[in-house]
């Protein structure tokens, strides 16, 4: 993929693309373990893409696009939620694959995560594996009613901004977290992306909510999966577009 073509954590409008970006901050994700992962939080996490970064505590982002007619700011739509690793210039930038799993044979395909409740996160997987609680999630913890509830949080304008959170896990001994966003136009599959330096250190890790559109006005991939292939890819328009990684 085309360094160029990673818009995120980039404010204004850039040369060749339709939307003007705001970029807000979402507080900082434990990774202690080193084990990164991507899911729909209401519906597979746990279950998600993992990745291995350092271990630490990073920066997340969230970039919005305003994709009103009028660039006036009257509709805004989040278009990645990012994690930021150390700071650098990025040299290339990569489709991530889950840790243990082969590159996709096709050079359409991309690992991504599905969505099916509009919603994305990056938690730590050994810190939902520990600090998750047995029994209903959706009762105990998503929509409990309190204004402590996930659904709560994401709906508050007072916390962070309205549409994404920063929470702590239920189970939490040492602040252990979760931080959330809307997806943007909704459901679908979305890549993650890896932004990586000239000497290939990880700078910065983003699932990509596929909003942004070229100004050229060319079509957009699907909202839906395309030809998924286990574990978790897939293959589409998104990806002929931009190029294969490099």
């Amino acid at each position: 993929m085309n360094v160029s073509s990673l818009l995120a954590l980039h404010s204004g409008r850039t040369d060749g693309w339709k939307y003007d970006h705001l970029v807000r901050e979402l507080g900082r994700l434990q990774v202690a373990s080193g084990r990164l992962e991507a899911s729909d939080p209401f519906v597979n996490l746990g279950m998600g893409l993992e990745v291995t970064v350092p271990a630490g505590l990073y920066a997340a982002w969230v970039t919005v696009a305003d994709v009103s007619d009028g660039q006036d700011g009257s509709h805004l739509r989040e278009c990645y939620l990012s994690i930021v690793i150390a700071e650098g210039v990025p040299a290339r930038v990569e489709y991530l694959a889950p840790d243990g799993a082969e590159p996709p044979s096709d050079p359409d395909a991309f690992y991504g995560v599905a969505v099916d409740a509009g919603t994305v996160a990056f938690a730590d997987a050994d810190a939902v594996a520990r600090c998750m609680p047995a029994g209903d999630w959706y009762q105990d913890v998503f929509d409990t009613g309190r204004d402590d509830s996930w659904f709560a949080l994401m709906d508050s304008p007072t916390h962070f901004v309205e549409g994404c959170a920063n929470i702590v896990l239920p189970g939490a001994t040492a602040g252990e977290n979760v931080v959330l966003s809307h997806s943007g136009w909704g459901d679908g599959f979305y890549p993650v992306l890896g932004a990586y330096d000239a000497t290939g250190r990880l700078l910065s890790v983003h699932i990509d909510l596929l909003v942004e559109e070229p100004e050229d006005g060319q079509p957009v991939p699907p909202a839906e999966p395309v030809n998924v292939i286990e574990p978790q890819v897939e293959t589409g328009f998104w990806r002929r577009l931009l190029g294969p990684s490099r």
